[in-house]
């Protein structure tokens, strides 16, 4: 139920007729200049492993994502949950899983870029590392061109009262549309409760995606609303992705959100990216940021990812 179908798959080394194995090895080179020659950085990372077990026995199937990221020394359950198709176009989803929102997908092979478009402020919906997993229910229905999601959760870094317990629990609805040739729009609208209710967060976003021959087209907006004495803060971005052939393409993608009351930054990022073989993809990133209060960001990232 994933808003766009932009994320990209590798084939599963199949075990036996119910269990499935794929995933993914990433990692990166970025140097980094911010003006400021004390604080530029160079740096040559392990980004993420990931390994995805996938079950299936009939009706019901079901995910275990194990994943390191950022070089930690533990392993870290990402997701896992089990579903139930109906066999009537709908489905009921338990556990612990990413959002359905957002245009940038939560695994280093479902993006176009190295870096993300907000820069991992919170507004990058998808990303399931950086924002927090959701644990609980959804409920999916899909009929011809429609498709709609509910879930029920709380977050894995939720806060909690002085009891130790969440009084509300989170709610995200997503729908998406596809009943024009080439072009699929989403929209939803997602809560973060918080331990008093002044404190609570609505985000609603909107995007499309367009695709026409080997370029596609996407946007999307995301604005979020907090209650209380807080401010409302919004991002958008606009991304194209061109394939020059079989092995080449080229993304070009601008991205702009508040990082408070009346500040906010911009991003501009070009990355050519080439399939070294069918499993060994590689890009490389320039990305130039810049913040209303005049400091400036440029970075040059070079990044492998091996999916199996």
């Amino acid at each position: 139920m994933a808003t766009l179908g932009m994320v990209a798959s590798a084939s599963a080394v199949k075990i036996n007729n119910n269990l499935s194995i794929n995933g993914f090895i990433d990692g990166s080179y970025v140097s980094t200049d911010d003006g400021d020659a004390v604080n530029d950085s160079s740096d040559i990372a392990l980004d993420e492993v990931e390994l995805n077990f996938l079950v299936n026995a009939g009706n019901v199937s079901g995910e275990l994502h194990i994943d390191n990221t950022d070089g930690a020394d533990e392993l870290n359950i990402e997701q896992v949950h089990f579903s139930y198709d109906f066999g009537n176009g709908a489905s009921v989803t338990v556990g612990r899983f990413g959002s359905a929102l957002g245009i940038e997908r939560e695994d280093p092979a479902g993006l176009y870029t190295f870096s993300r478009a907000y820069s991992d402020t919170g507004f990058d919906l998808g990303d399931v590392d950086d924002r927090s997993a959701q644990e609980g229910a959804r409920l999916s229905y899909s009929a011809g061109d429609f498709g709609l999601s509910l879930a029920l959760y709380d977050s894995t870094d939720a806060v909690l009262d002085d009891n130790g317990t969440k009084n509300d629990l989170d709610y995200e609805l997503a729908i998406s549309y596809n009943g024009i040739e080439n072009l699929t729009v989403g929209a939803g609208i997602q809560s973060q409760r918080a331990e008093t209710g002044s404190d609570d967060v609505e985000v609603y976003t909107i995007n499309a995606s367009y695709t026409l021959n080997k370029l596609l087209l996407a946007a999307e907006y995301v604005n979020n609303e907090e209650d209380g004495d807080g401010f409302d803060t919004a991002a958008y971005m606009v991304l194209a992705d061109y394939d020059v052939n079989d092995k080449l393409g080229v993304a070009v993608r601008y991205s702009n959100w508040e990082t408070g009351e009346t500040t906010d930054s911009d991003k501009l990022t070009f990355a050519p990216n080439y399939a070294i073989t069918d499993s060994l993809g590689a890009i490389v990133e320039f990305s130039a940021e810049e913040q209303s209060d005049g400091d400036e960001i440029d970075s040059v990232a070079i990044e492998l990812t091996y999916t199996f």
